[in-house]
């Protein structure tokens, strides 16, 4: 079936959307890159193209359209539909596990926060959720030409399979052709692609349309004739060889901190960012790897921050579970360095659960994080809300003082996720100690002007915002994603790319 055939029966109402779908050997494979890959080299043959994962486990997560106004979905979701030019929606991912500890995860259906799936245990949650999901995959099917799909860690869990909802049990109800992905940098790149497809049931392995080595370094040819005798073995070729490559702009996907990416140019500026245990929306700050002269630090100890000058950055970035994180904070001697820099007029910056960190208190009455001290870099007190924000956020800075007052008047996009509402510590402000309220509601500032807390996630994604701080104009997710289109043209044939979607006759 020619596109434009497809593109008319759409209109009509008629088509279902062919599925493709990545899987990989592992978590960290390269599923989320090739799949947002796949989005925009689909989306640039006028097609339309929808991404899907039916769970996702990660803290990073965006604010995007529901059936009921805005909800959240994990962040790879939120770049695989820009990279697809399409709108957001919480049916891309339907299931979004935000971990607040080792054992525990809170449950987001379809963009809200469900207490009942929450407490209920995870074997008996899938049966519960999966009606959900594959009504969001058949919605999603009916509007688009293409729906690219990722998987979750590895299909071949064999512990996992008989209440499996993200992997073989979406392939199996979309009819998606698959490709496997595997991290050959690790090493065992052959055998976890054989491995995997062995443990599939039949049906499955003939599911697999293609084999994917990721991350590769050095001359492709040393490979042969390992691509041929896996064949041999399997009845699957392997579609393509991906060089590694470090600096696609990307955003970090669950949790993983790539201290290797650096920005061109000699060192000008350190950004130290505090890597807690539940650091969330971490992926915001990937921008700033684009940044020329910019080192992004991820700082786990006193140790990091210990080198840093006095104009460098410390940035206290969003938390799952922010009194958790603070005792983490504490239990490193992080605090001790943190306020060292502050004493020293160093900037700092907290955003949303890092902002209330640097408060006086945490004051929780309702059981949902915690109480405690904050570590007293900022005259405001915390206090959480049984209801959660989840909102679209468009707003502007007032005027500035210190090593912020850049921002004075620039306007921000972005994005608030919280439970937290925060205010000027009452007292405090009688006795002179003032909390600068620098954006109603969401920005504080200090006397001083070095320490600087506001609510708001993305800021670092927002152009203006870049260039009022570094003057500069830093490559938008638009280059990136057509970055990662052309990378993929270049190591996959065209045929393989349009024989994935083809129609059967």
């Amino acid at each position: 079936m020619g596109r434009g055939t497809q593109v008319a029966q759409r209109q009509g109402r008629t088509v279902t959307a062919q599925c493709v779908m990545v899987l990989g050997t592992s978590s960290g494979a390269g599923k989320s890159w090739l799949t947002t890959a796949l989005c925009r080299w689909y989306a640039r043959q006028g097609l339309k193209v929808a991404p899907f994962k039916a769970q996702n486990m990660s803290n990073n997560a965006r604010v995007v359209a529901s059936h009921n106004g805005l909800g959240e979905v994990g962040s790879a979701q939120y770049f695989q539909a820009l990279a697809a030019k399409v709108e957001p929606d919480v049916r891309m991912n339907p299931l979004l596990l935000k971990p607040e500890a080792d054992t525990h995860s809170q449950v987001v259906l379809l963009g809200e926060v469900n207490a009942e799936l929450t407490h209920t245990p995870w074997r008996d949650r899938s049966e519960k959720v999966w009606p959900h999901i594959a009504a969001s995959l058949d919605a999603l099917r009916a509007e688009y030409d293409v729906v690219v799909i990722e998987g979750a860690g590895s299909p071949a869990e064999i512990n996992l399979m008989d209440s499996d909802i993200v992997n073989l049990r979406v392939a199996r109800h979309a009819d998606a052709r698959c490709l496997l992905v595997t991290d050959i940098d690790k090493g065992g790149a052959f055998a976890h692609l054989y491995g995997t497809w062995a443990l599939l049931p039949p049906e499955d392995q003939a599911r697999l349309r293609g084999f994917v080595l990721n991350k590769f370094r050095g001359d492709a040819a040393l490979l042969t004739p390992a691509p041929e005798m896996l064949q041999a073995r399997t009845g699957v070729p392997t579609v393509a060889v991906l060089p590694m490559w470090w600096q696609h702009g990307l955003p970090e996907e669950d949790g993983v901190f790539d201290d290797r990416s650096r920005a061109s140019g000699a060192v000008s500026k350190t950004v130290a960012v505090i890597a807690y245990p539940r650091i969330s929306n971490l992926d915001e700050f990937q921008p700033l790897k684009n940044v020329p002269g910019v080192r992004l630090l991820w700082a786990r100890s006193p140790a990091d921050l210990a080198g840093l000058h006095a104009h460098d950055w410390v940035i206290l970035p969003g938390s799952k579970h922010t009194s958790s994180d603070l005792a983490w904070l504490r239990a490193q001697g992080l605090d001790a360095a943190i306020t060292q820099h502050a004493e020293q007029g160093g900037p700092v910056l907290g955003i949303c659960g890092g902002l209330q960190i640097l408060g006086e208190a945490l004051i929780d009455t309702h059981g949902i994080d915690g109480n405690a001290p904050g570590l007293g870099l900022l005259p405001v007190v915390t206090q959480f809300a049984a209801d959660k924000t989840v909102q679209r956020t468009r707003a502007k800075f007032g005027a500035l003082r210190g090593a912020w007052s850049a921002l004075s008047g620039v306007s921000l996009s972005g994005y608030e996720i919280h439970h937290g509402q925060t205010q000027a510590h009452t007292a405090m402000a009688a006795a002179g100690q003032l909390a600068h309220e620098v954006m109603p509601g969401l920005a504080w500032q200090n006397d001083a002007g070095h320490v600087l807390g506001l609510y708001v996630h993305g800021m670092f994604e927002d152009p203006a915002v870049l260039h009022a701080l570094f003057g500069l104009q830093v490559p938008t997710l638009e280059t990136v994603f057509d970055g990662l289109a052309d990378f993929l043209s270049q190591h996959m044939s065209a045929d393989v790319l349009q024989a994935l979607i083809e129609k059967p006759q």
